[in-house]
């Protein structure tokens, strides 16, 4: 009995709360904010957009929604159950709550957070389609979408949605930064998750700000093609190893010579 109430006490600290339980709840949160205004775009697809789709084809947001909405509340508690198993472990791990960086140190945190989360993540989802059967049990759940909108950008399998939820911490244990820095990082990964999935590929996106990041347009060829662009924010890595999908650098190079000409005239 004494053993079970130690066990206990464990989630009776605050720090469980502030710490993984609201690191989850921002996350699932910062994702319906950033893809509900896509959705809604998508669920009623106007005539003005319609020039700015990248696939064009009937959205699947109908089919869709609400077991979008189910598979992010049932990944969302598996991912809790997991937390609070791991709980004994995690509470040492080197996230805090002490004196904030300089803001400078922040920024490289950040940087740091998405190089190496997208280096990962594009091992791991290269792996998911050349192993047969991860692709068949797991990350196919993924693609049944192949003309997707933003809320389209969580639908997975329990264990892929744990496995890229893991890949966005290794980043932060590894440096040991202040909870606030991790919550920053959380938004910033589902503003990515959202927009990658939009499947609008509008000029004025704000994203478009962010350098090197491709937009919308680079995913959606993915979920298009089945194989290639398989990495997330920084697409370099495909450029490496000469995994780009053959018809995205196409549809690049005729956008480009549009501007240009457009430019020139």
């Amino acid at each position: 009995m004494e053993h079970l109430n130690a066990l206990l006490s464990f989630y009776e600290d605050p720090w469980f709360w502030q710490y993984p339980a609201a690191t989850l709840g921002l996350s699932v949160l910062a994702f319906l904010v950033f893809a509900a205004p896509w959705t809604l775009l998508a669920y009623y697809d106007p005539d003005w957009a319609k020039p700015f789709k990248i696939q064009q084809k009937p959205f699947q947001v109908r089919r869709y929604f609400w077991p979008n909405l189910a598979r992010i509340a049932i990944n969302s508690s598996i991912m809790f159950l997991l937390l609070i198993v791991s709980w004994p472990i995690l509470r040492y791990s080197p996230i805090h709550q002490g004196e904030l960086p300089a803001w400078y140190i922040i920024v490289l945190q950040l940087l740091f957070f998405i190089i190496l989360d997208d280096f990962l993540y594009y091992w791991m989802h290269r792996y998911m389609h050349q192993n047969k059967w991860l692709l068949k049990n797991v990350h196919s759940v993924h693609h049944r979408i192949r003309n997707t909108c933003a809320l389209d950008g969580n639908y997975f399998n329990w264990l892929e949605f744990v496995m890229t939820g893991s890949l966005a911490l290794v980043g932060p244990l590894l440096l040991g930064c202040h909870l606030y820095v991790l919550y920053i990082w959380i938004v910033i990964r589902q503003l990515e998750a959202a927009d990658g999935h939009a499947g609008y590929d509008f000029k004025w996106n704000p994203t478009h700000w962010l350098p090197v990041y491709q937009g919308p347009v680079y995913h959606d060829f993915h979920h298009a093609r089945y194989q290639g662009n398989y990495a997330g924010f920084l697409p370099y890595l495909d450029r490496f190893w000469n995994t780009y999908v053959p018809e995205y650098l196409r549809y690049r190079r005729a956008k480009q010579a549009k501007v240009t000409q457009t430019v020139g005239r």
